[in-house]
């Protein structure tokens, strides 16, 4: 496709990288280049289409990357794009179903349309009416290049980044590139929509139901669902349904996903969340998919548990157990942090915005702490931004803090128990007993030997390796400088000794400094 190699194209994909660098490294400008405003963001992320609409609704849930005015702009962003045309529609309908129409009826007006795909109403023979979800023509090539285009440009970038923050951005893009590209693949989406509802059978959330006889790579078609949208506050009062009921269950839903089972819908919109004449939620669209590691989990519960029983100590360990705070750390600075925002979440007296306004101050007060997102946790953000949104636009003074915690906490035992399995239970660590002995007994061998291998964890080599490049740049520096100061010598006319022994007295003093 010509398009995606357009100088346009690629431009907007620089400036769009640019602006998300920029402001993760709090400058002014790089390259000569200011960041793009808010509002023009916005523009290119939607000039750009498919990756960039979903890697905007990624980045929105980056509070430490980006201040209000710019997620204001990227939570804005929608995934609803003008419908196919006809002849694209044609050609993407052919490929779905090798020019076989399996349907009754086929309304060929889309119900929805997103930049992976759009979902039309359909018939089949014995009368069920269900959603066609058709994958739009070409989607899989543009989707490749826009990864290849962003990957190619990250070498721009990352170098000039420091290690904690390279790594924030990168896991978000890594994560983000792995899923995109199976979401362009709807058989993929099939078999997690399967999964899932094997998974969830027991719980009252509903899923479509998958008819994989005419589903493959390029079309879904399942049950039709109705309900009216979870943000449609209105629709949800006339029908005398208590939203506050709504949002709960949805959280206590979202609970049993990412701790209990680590399995989670990666991808949640109030466009993919109904709810049922009877309260009842019904969830849509399984493209995104996550599974959490139960080290992952355990440390998200240590995290929870700390938070709500307000254990600075405990909490900023947790944090750095699952990644969120950088190894070398100062505990002083992150437990007056913690404080800081436990308090203000905390007030009860404080409305949505007010409580807000003072979070993002601290945030902005403390912009040097060195906190990063591992790839794990970039979706639970994900889903904890669209809970939190609601709750704040339909609930008075909701807050993470003091509504959500609590039901973490009523779900922390199910987590440990559970039959998913975050810890070994007796029977299990018994029946290990012998080999854990034979270990040892290997252990004490190569003690004896002088051959013992030390395994150090990626925390206690992070904090080496921020150390030690701490020392290096000033004798990077300085030895830059000597080198400098021996061009002088050999270039400059009558004045070449004193800059020489100038640039040469700076260099020698730079990595003096740098290894005290």
């Amino acid at each position: 496709m010509p398009f995606l190699r357009t100088p346009r194209r690629v431009w907007l994909t620089f400036r769009f990288l640019h602006t998300v660098f920029v402001l993760v490294r709090r400058r002014d400008r790089f390259l000569f280049l200011a960041p793009l405003p808010p509002r023009q963001l916005k523009e290119a992320v939607l000039a750009l289409g498919v990756c960039f609409i979903k890697l905007a609704q990624v980045l929105a849930t980056r509070a430490d990357f980006f201040t209000e005015d710019y997620l204001a702009e990227l939570r804005g962003i929608h995934d609803e794009v003008a419908p196919m045309s006809a002849a694209d529609f044609k050609a993407a309908f052919n490929l779905a179903f090798c020019c076989y129409m399996p349907f009754a009826t086929f309304d060929e007006a889309p119900i929805a349309s997103a930049s992976i795909g759009q979902v039309h109403a359909a018939t089949l023979p014995d009368g069920s009416k269900v959603a066609v979800k058709l994958r739009r023509f070409g989607v899989e090539d543009r989707v490749r290049a826009d990864i290849a285009l962003i990957r190619a440009m990250l070498g721009v970038f990352t170098p000039f980044f420091s290690n904690a923050t390279k790594n924030s951005v990168e896991a978000v893009l890594a994560e983000f590139s792995a899923m995109i590209v199976k979401e362009a693949d709807l058989s993929v989406e099939l078999a997690n929509l399967r999964k899932f509802a094997e998974t969830y059978s027991h719980s009252p959330v509903r899923f479509p139901v998958p008819i994989p006889q005419y589903s493959n790579v390029n079309v879904l078609v399942m049950s039709f669902e109705t309900g009216w949208r979870i943000d449609d506050k209105a629709a949800l009062a006339a029908a005398n349904i208590s939203f506050p009921a709504v949002l709960f269950a949805l959280i206590d839903f979202y609970i049993e996903q990412m701790l209990v089972r680590g399995y989670f819908n990666a991808d949640p919109h109030p466009g993919n969340i109904l709810v049922r004449p009877d309260g009842g939620l019904t969830l849509l669209d399984f493209g995104m998919v996550k599974r959490l590691p139960a080290d992952t989990r355990v440390s998200m519960i240590e995290v929870a548990k700390t938070a709500h029983d307000r254990d600075y100590e405990g909490f900023i360990t947790a944090c750095k157990r699952l990644g969120i705070v950088a190894a070398g750390a100062n505990p002083c600075e992150m437990m007056e942090f913690s404080e800081r925002m436990f308090d203000i979440f905390a007030d009860t007296g404080l409305t949505a915005a007010s409580m807000q306004a003072l979070a993002f101050s601290v945030l902005d007060s403390m912009k040097d702490l060195p906190f990063k997102v591992p790839q794990d946790v970039v979706y639970v953000m994900r889903a904890s931004t669209l809970i939190e949104g609601l709750g704040t636009s339909y609930i008075e003074n909701f807050n993470g803090i003091k509504d959500i915690l609590p039901r973490l906490r009523q779900n922390m035992a199910r987590a440990l128990e559970d039959e998913a399995g975050l810890f070994p239970t007796l029977r299990s660590e018994l029946m290990s007993l012998p080999l854990t002995l034979r270990r040892a007994k290997t252990v004490l061998t190569d003690l004896s030997e002088s051959n013992l291998r030390v395994k150090l964890s990626p925390e206690t080599m992070e904090f080496a390796g921020e150390r030690l490049r701490r020392h290096l740049r000033p004798v990077g520096t300085g030895l830059l400088l000597m080198a400098a100061a021996f061009l002088a010598a050999l270039t400059l006319g009558e004045h070449a000794a004193s800059v020489s022994w100038a640039l040469f007295g700076l260099g020698a003093l730079r990595i003096w400094t740098g290894l005290r």
